[in-house]
């Protein structure tokens, strides 16, 4: 097409510094994102003239190389109307497709993840919106918010190839409904506050007595049948034979009973709510106090199935320790023994995937959950892109990074109740030692649990008249420098990814679905 014909020509690109790789055309407008002011990017439309731009997107207009642009903030009335004229920029669900949730409490790491699924290749299908409502609520953030600037990642990247959106650990109803307002497309439900997880450890007689009291119109069920059901059978999993017997039967149902009927609930909303919109479900029951036994697992799987509850992926409590921030703490072996059970599990009583929760860092399980689950597995990565934002402000101004790891000392002890971690303060850098190594503490075990954990205190602590302390200054610092925190980020997303991406590019078909 002559230059002239075109609707962004090169000096119209360079006069509005449009980031090469969002520029694309459709229906006579050109849509691209504009780095102008780099601590503010801003969505430029562009058209032979001003009418055929509309009235439908909010900013200034003016004309430039023969042009209409207009530029306008990247704010919900721009997001919501650039989705309507582009699909691309919708969720959308991803299936039983290996995939990688993506969690960014600051809404910029997206390019940064979107990045290293390039650099890896393969066919990880990407969850890029992904915020639980808690960390929403410690980062002052709303369904919505989340959603927007996973959209304005993808567009400014120029990604084309979907992306999931995940409303993650959803406990109550009013959680679902704010996040279908905003377009998510995965939601996983966490029952855990309704988890007894006292049934271990309790006698034969006790389990008995709290097993009469399950709720069992809820579970559409009665002892007698549940008992039915399980007993006097041996299930085989892929060549694992699976058996209950009555104190384990007891114990899966006390254990779970209550948290199932607590999912069925939530999903019955979610079908409720949804308007014929496309979505789909992973459970978490992760976030107990004891791992999932293989048996749990099977009566999870079976009694999801029998109250018609659809699911994509179920995230157990694997053995071991999966903290936040740091490496799988545990026995290796024991662990490639018992995700083999699980992964036998998902194939025999679904398909389904199995959801590595709290997945950040765990580098030394990847290549065992990868060969595994052989392509059926969703792992979940959440705080890893704060911590590695922390790291590109230690390379930018590490007196600021000195600062939040001073204040995180002090408010360790709180913040730390709702997490499991072992990091301690006497063991970490001491923050009122002069001249310590700042770019250590984002690899040192103790200082990053302690840099993770303390991320809603940092990000909403003001100061005595009401200004951020250090919020403003750190999105100003990584707005101004995207490349340096891309650059950080990917790098640490490649690894993570490239284990799953060497499996990946052997998948079986039906993987994709």
């Amino acid at each position: 097409m002559p230059e002239d014909e075109q609707l962004v020509s090169p000096p119209l690109r360079e006069r509005l510094r449009l980031i090469t790789q969002s520029v694309t055309e459709s229906d006579d407008l050109a849509f691209a994102m504009s780095a102008l002011d780099p601590t503010k990017p801003q969505v430029a439309i562009i058209a032979k003239d001003v009418h055929a731009i509309g009235s439908d997107f909010i900013g200034d207009i003016s004309v430039a190389e023969d042009r209409a642009v207009l530029l306008g903030p990247c704010a919900e009335g721009n997001a919501t109307t650039l989705r309507q004229r582009l699909p691309w920029l919708r969720a959308q669900p991803l299936g039983l497709s290996l995939s990688a949730g993506f969690g960014d409490r600051l809404g910029l790491a997206t390019p940064g993840h979107l990045r290293a699924l390039r650099q890896v290749g393969g066919s990880i299908a990407p969850i890029l919106a992904q915020q639980s409502i808690r960390e929403m609520g410690r980062t002052g953030r709303t369904p919505q918010q989340v959603m927007d600037d996973a959209m304005w990642g993808v567009f400014g990247e120029g990604w084309r190839s979907g992306f999931g959106a995940d409303a993650d650990h959803l406990k109550t109803t009013d959680d679902i409904d704010q996040c279908v307002t905003a377009g998510y497309t995965f939601y996983t439900f966490d029952p855990s506050a309704h988890v007894d997880n006292t049934a271990d450890s309790a006698s034969p007689q006790d389990l008995q007595d709290r097993f009469e009291a399950l709720p069992w119109k809820q579970l559409a069920d009665t002892p007698n049948d549940l008992v039915k059901r399980y007993l006097d059978s041996t299930l085989d999993c892929d060549g694992y034979p699976i058996a209950f017997d009555e104190v384990a039967l007891r114990r899966a149902a006390v254990k779970y009973g209550r948290a199932l009927a607590h999912v069925s609930a939530l999903y019955q909303h979610l079908v409720q709510v949804s308007d014929n919109r496309s979505w789909e479900v992973e459970v978490s029951v992760d976030e107990t106090e004891t791992p999932t036994t293989h048996a749990e697992h099977v009566y999870w799987a079976r009694e999801l199935s029998r109250l018609e509850v659809r699911w994509v992926s179920l995230a157990p409590r694997f053995v071991g320790a999966f903290e936040k921030g740091v490496d799988y703490i545990g026995d290796l072996a024991a662990f490639a023994k018992d995700f083999a059970v699980h992964a036998a599990i998902a194939r025999s009583l679904g398909p389904y995937k199995l959801s590595l929760h709290s997945g950040s860092d765990k580098f030394s399980i990847y290549d065992i959950c990868a060969e595994e689950a052989r392509g059926r597995v969703h792992l979940k990565t959440a705080g890893t892109s704060y911590l590695e934002a922390l790291r590109a402000i230690g390379v930018l101004e590490p007196s600021l990074l000195r600062e939040i790891y001073a204040f995180a000392c002090d408010h360790y002890a709180v913040d730390r109740a709702s997490y499991h971690v072992s990091a301690r303060l006497d063991r970490a850098q001491d923050p009122a030692q002069p001249g310590y190594d700042v770019a250590a503490l984002l690899d040192q075990f103790d200082a990053r649990q302690i840099l993770h954990v303390t991320f809603g205190s940092v990000l909403t602590a003001r100061t005595a008249q009401g200004a951020f302390l250090f919020r403003d200054r750190i999105m100003a610092l990584l707005r101004s420098n995207p490349e340096v925190y891309a650059e950080i980020l990917t790098s640490h997303s490649v690894r993570h990814l490239r284990p799953f991406a060497a499996m990946s590019h052997g998948q079986d078909s039906d993987t994709r679905q």
